[in-house]
């Protein structure tokens, strides 16, 4: 069976959650189908990233996004009523293309992955499958409060408009599928219970436990360019930090991961460590002693938990991320929804040892029961099996 998959990303290097999930379900999908990948890059791809893809795909096509024509999505995007997150990747040359591919290989299902790509298939009558992943409204929506004003005006207009496009994707597709239960429940549409739950995974032979000497206290990683990472980053440092600096002011936090954001890069002090990109985020979880991801903001399940919890890392989260997660609050994992209670966890982890083993060792039971990318994936390859099947027979 042929696969065209159609990403917003380039999904190497998997330092963004999208390409994360993306380069997986590649790596599963491949062994199903045969697959082309049609991927929009902002910049030139790797020969090294493209070889590290090339073993799930028959063939790659990638795209130049360019600067110039992007603005001018922007701006026709205003007028049709898309939001700017559709408007931003649509491109017509990358239209020719999809069309092209799709005309040439003659796919028998279409996966795409993101509202961003969702327009490229709007127009074929081939099985299609979106993977809304988040719930890119509810997102946008977290963030007015702490807004500015301009910023607030822009994300209202933007979030009017997801909402109507997230119920205008939901009807040009066969298949819809997202990260979490939660995440489904905002979704605007009636029928929104047919939405499958594809949940993430963890590489469980990649992330695993090794000892290294430990080298900071506290750790907190991700892409540090996107704007929850840069809130929990400046929620960290500002307000918990301080907390447990009152009763243990050795204490140290490394913020671990690529693109740091110039509020992160400000963070930086003999007490807290911003690394930029790394080569190898095991050896930062590894080199801790608490992972901590009391997310404020942001959607869906967080591959950072997953990392660390696999990892054998006692982790801090928020009730926001553990709606996804839902992992036992106490024996898996801790919950803290204000500095003071994020500060407290930490500082019992530091002081009982034992406490922090257990639910370092129950977190890790819980992520290796039940999160692996070939079982999430697993469902992903029959939803798209039986809906193409169906479509056959039907014609």
């Amino acid at each position: 069976m042929k696969l065209l998959v159609i990403l917003p990303r380039f999904p190497f290097p998997t330092e963004k959650g999208d390409k994360l999930r993306a380069f997986n379900q590649l790596k599963v999908l491949s062994a199903h189908f045969d697959i082309t990948l049609i991927a929009l890059s902002h910049e030139k791809v790797k020969s090294a990233d493209l070889e590290k893809v090339k073993p799930y795909c028959s063939s790659m096509h990638v795209y130049r996004l360019k600067i110039l024509p992007v603005i001018w999505n922007l701006v026709i995007s205003v007028f049709n009523g898309w939001p700017l997150q559709a408007g931003y990747y649509y491109n017509k040359g990358a239209q020719k293309l999809v069309d092209k591919v799709i005309n040439d290989i003659k796919p028998d299902h279409i996966y795409c992955q993101l509202l961003r790509t969702a327009a490229y298939a709007f127009n074929t009558h081939i099985p299609k499958t979106l993977d809304y992943q988040d719930v890119f409204s509810k997102g946008v929506e977290r963030r007015i409060p702490s807004a500015n004003l301009l910023m607030k005006v822009l994300f209202s207009f933007e979030l009017r408009r997801l909402k109507k496009y997230e119920h205008l994707v939901f009807e040009k597709f066969d298949n819809k599928t997202i990260i979490s239960a939660p995440d489904r429940d905002f979704i605007p549409h009636k029928n929104k219970d047919q939405i499958a739950i594809i949940p993430n995974g963890v590489d469980q032979d990649y992330f695993k436990e090794f000892s290294i000497a430990k080298y900071t206290d506290l750790v907190f990683t991700g892409n540090m360019g996107y704007p929850p990472n840069i809130d929990c980053a400046e929620y960290l440092v500002k307000k918990v930090l301080p907390l447990i600096h009152k009763k243990y002011p050795e204490i140290k936090l490394t913020l671990a991961g690529a693109s740091p954001h110039a509020r992160v890069k400000a963070l930086a002090s003999n007490k807290v460590t911003v690394t930029g990109w790394v080569d190898d985020i095991r050896k930062y979880y590894a080199g801790a002693r608490i992972f901590l991801a009391p997310m404020q903001l942001g959607t869906g399940l967080q591959n950072k938990l997953l990392e660390a919890m696999a990892m054998k890392l006692p982790c801090i989260t928020s009730t926001l991320c553990n709606s996804a997660l839902k992992a036992k609050e106490g024996t898996e994992v801790l919950i803290g929804n204000t500095p003071v209670e994020v500060a407290e966890h930490a500082i019992k982890l530091i002081e009982n040892q034992s406490f922090a083993d257990t639910i370092a060792q129950n977190g890790y039971i819980f992520v290796q029961s039940n999160f692996s990318w070939q079982g999430a994936t697993m469902k992903l390859v029959s939803i798209i099996e039986e809906t193409s099947v169906k479509k056959s027979t039907s014609l």
